[in-house]
């Protein structure tokens, strides 16, 4: 079964057809650049042509650098102040004639995480970490999806974890590995004490093999920690494999 993937972002949104029984991309990635200001309407727009491009006909699942219950999103990460309170799902099945899913980017990452990737398999608690521009969360229990969990924002050192540990405040504060990995081993610890997963992936542009080489044996967890493998193709993958249920006929409760 074949659905099309698409990934919104502060700055790209991009799209491919996923074969999602095998979480393959089976045409090579396209991207456009997100409208600026990513009003709702200019987003839209790009999202059907990126539609267009791949004259898909069917199912889409999209992701949104948001919050999002039942198609609306309720929070805007470093998109456009006006999607919040926004109805996704229609906005984007209006612009592209095809029904769509919308679900929150690290979500979705962690969803094709947990389908293709590092997760694969795994039961018990897992937590997929996204570490980019803040902190996302994909938090899974038996391989269920506990949907629009904010972990970033959780408290440390008086501050939102994601303004001390994220890989933005690496480049920010001009930190090297070493110490960035003493701030990401609190926020992991933080983690652990709230939560005791059995397994932590890791996620982000903190996930290319050379990254970590620099600092993942600077980190230590009682859960297994492991890299994220499916990289820049999380957010597509994730989103097709979602609206899989849209394929079988069947509404969604996230």
């Amino acid at each position: 079964m074949t659905i099309l993937g698409i990934d919104v972002g502060g700055s790209g949104i991009k799209a491919a057809p996923v074969d999602i029984t095998t979480g393959e991309l089976l045409a090579e990635r396209h991207r456009f650049d997100t409208p600026q200001p990513s009003k709702p309407k200019a987003v839209a727009e790009t999202v059907a042509d990126l539609v267009h491009h791949f004259e898909w006909h069917g199912p889409i699942g999209v992701t949104m650098p948001a919050r999002v219950k039942k198609g609306v999103t309720l929070t805007a990460a470093n998109i456009d102040k006006k999607w919040i309170g926004t109805n996704a799902g229609q906005l984007f099945a209006q612009a592209t004639g095809c029904p769509t899913l919308v679900l929150n980017d690290a979500d979705a990452a962690g969803v094709a995480e947990m389908s293709f990737g590092a997760g694969k398999d795994r039961m018990g608690l897992v937590l997929m970490l996204t570490f980019g521009t803040g902190i996302g969360s994909g938090l899974f229990i038996d391989g269920i999806l506990v949907p629009n969990t904010e972990l970033g924002h959780l408290k440390l050192h008086g501050d939102k974890a994601e303004a001390y540990a994220a890989d933005s405040a690496r480049k920010r504060n001009a930190l090297t590995w070493e110490a960035w990995a003493t701030r990401a081993q609190e926020y992991l610890d933080h983690i652990e004490f709230l939560f005791a997963p059995d397994l932590i992936i890791l996620g982000g542009g903190i996930s290319r093999p050379k990254r970590m080489r620099k600092y993942l044996h600077l980190l230590h967890t009682q859960a297994d920690l492991l890299p994220a493998q499916l990289q820049n193709e999380a957010g597509i993958i994730g989103a097709a494999s979602a609206a899989r249920i849209l394929a079988d006929g069947h509404d969604f409760g996230f």
